[in-house]
């Protein structure tokens, strides 16, 4: 069963693409443990209205307009935790894109790519991902505990794309796969650089949830989607670090 460490009392935490999905339910379950927690939303207004909405379930919400393809919103942001917190102990690099197909199913398409969408999925899952990470370690590093989660997904597993018998097998959406397996060696490299400190890195795959991303033909609603994330953003100073799960679950890279 999966476990949350203690409480996030006094702990600020930033949800990259908080407004809605995925990382909206991640910021109410950080907020319900007693984080402050910080929605980055590429539309003010909807952050504006996001962090409202968790205020009235007396969740301590803030939002920020963030953009993560924008430098200038990447540096206010980190402004802004300087400036507000002088801190920052959780970082969710939640947001993301898929721009290959509507909905995930059986398929193939990795020889007509164009590779426009490469870039652009790489741009927004991977390079801007390592950007924001640099940028805001500094203030991670004043946290007594730092934790960072990168979302990454169980299509980024080489190994699980390797088995015929894997469930994931004959889904191979392949700029977006790409991307998340490159953020799987982030966090390998990251947390290891990082080893003689208290600051964890790990990914977390949410599981195949219905939003924009994962269509109509996922199994899970979004209210089971934080799960992971707030497990790995709670883990104690002897859990682990550099390592990829679902739930309790270690994944193969």
């Amino acid at each position: 069963m999966t476990t949350f460490h203690g409480n996030l009392e006094g702990k600020v935490a930033f949800i990259t693409g908080g407004n809605r999905g995925i990382g909206l339910q991640t910021a109410r379950d950080l907020g319900k443990l007693g984080a402050q927690v910080v929605i980055g939303s590429r539309d003010a207004e909807k952050g504006k209205a996001a962090a409202e909405s968790l205020a009235s379930e007396g969740i301590r919400a803030e939002s920020i307009q963030f953009d993560v393809l924008r430098a200038e919103d990447r540096q206010a942001a980190f402004d802004y935790f300087e400036q507000r917190h002088g801190k920052l102990d959780i970082l969710i690099n939640n947001a993301g894109v898929q721009k290959e197909v509507e909905h995930l199913m059986p398929m193939n398409e990795t020889s007509t790519v164009p590779p426009a969408i490469l870039r652009e999925t790489f741009d927004a899952n991977f390079f801007t991902l390592v950007e924001l990470t640099q940028l805001l370690l500094p203030l991670i590093r004043r946290a007594p505990a730092g934790r960072i989660v990168n979302l990454s997904s169980v299509l980024g597993s080489l190994s699980l794309h390797a088995d015929p018998s894997a469930q994931i097998y004959g889904v191979k959406v392949f700029a977006y796969d790409a991307s998340k397996a490159a953020v799987n060696m982030f966090t390998i490299h990251l947390a290891h650089e990082l080893r003689d400190t208290p600051i964890k890195v790990n990914s977390a795959h949410p599981g195949w949830v219905r939003t924009e991303i994962g269509g109509k033909f996922a199994d899970l609603d979004v209210s089971e989607s934080s799960k992971t994330s707030v497990m790995l953003a709670t883990l104690p100073d002897d859990g682990p670090s550099g390592q990829f799960f679902y739930l309790d679950n270690q994944l193969p890279w």
